[in-house]
């Protein structure tokens, strides 16, 4: 396999590690002008000799050699691969480069990596991890959304190092940014951003509203809610359900609507 073209810069290259929360799998992309004879690698993905194997098969069938690697956050099915970088002498970018599990470059909001002939912007959007970022390609206004905006269903908000008001915000500088696309970490090409986003934004309000019933309801406990809230869903997302619920939780508790008792296993909520 050696990828599939999106458009004119960019190749996809589907890593083989589908689940419930990666679901077909994370998305690598390969992006370069053409007649540069370069690529810069998105997102390497999980450290697998079959996916190594694939973005290798990709880069040649474009006739190029990578000229950098950056991720868009540290989670191990974006980053795990992170180290391929040195493999093919070239530097590898995140923003928080500590957090990775090779030597990268500090990549700040605002920064541009211009390399492959393509300019990619950094944009921090914290929420689903606090290192997160959104890539936009200058020369076709496409974002690399990473987990920020999934190509199907909604993503994590990864509490606690997730925080669900720094999502919203992220999502709405998202919207300001009139993407013409966005190209996400896992699941395809979403072809409507205006729209995608702001179906994420009402998703929240509308859970939200939820988590608030349910408290009123006599459910005290993250646990409870969920079960409440996301009766409907596979049980086997509760888990990562309820890390979603703990960031409405602390959003309601700083914004002075809910009130916390106790901690841990303890750890109890109720609408002031």
């Amino acid at each position: 396999m050696t990828g599939r073209r999106l458009d004119e810069l960019t190749t996809v290259v589907l890593a083989a590690n589908p689940s419930p929360m990666t679901l077909d799998g994370t998305n690598t992309y390969l992006l370069g002008a053409p007649g540069s004879g370069e690529v810069v690698v998105v997102d390497p993905g999980p450290d697998l000799p079959a996916h190594r194997a694939a973005v290798d098969a990709a880069v040649a069938a474009r006739d190029a050699t990578v000229a950098a690697v950056v991720v868009t956050h540290a989670h191990a099915d974006h980053a795990a691969a992170v180290g391929w970088a040195g493999a093919w002498g070239v530097e590898a970018f995140a923003f928080r480069p500590e957090l990775v599990p090779a030597a990268a470059t500090a990549l700040a909001d605002g920064d541009v990596v211009a390399r492959a002939g393509v300019t990619l912007e950094a944009l921090h959007t914290p929420g689903h991890a606090s290192d997160h970022l959104c890539l936009r390609v200058g020369e076709t206004g496409v974002v690399l959304s990473g987990d920020h905006v999934l190509g199907r269903g909604t993503t994590v908000v990864a509490w606690p190092d997730g925080d669900m008001a720094d999502y919203l915000a992220s999502l709405r500088r998202l919207a300001s940014y009139a993407a013409t696309a966005l190209y996400p970490g896992h699941g395809p090409v979403v072809t409507d951003p205006a729209a995608t986003v702001a179906d994420y934004l009402a998703h929240r309000a509308e859970r939200e509203a939820e988590i608030v019933a349910a408290l009123r309801a006599g459910d005290t406990t993250p646990a409870a809610v969920v079960a409440r809230v996301y009766a409907d869903v596979d049980p086997a997302l509760h888990p990562a359900a309820q890390r979603s619920v703990r960031a409405h939780l602390a959003k309601l508790v700083a914004e002075g609507v809910v009130d916390r008792t106790g901690g841990g296993d303890e750890e109890h909520y109720r609408v002031r």
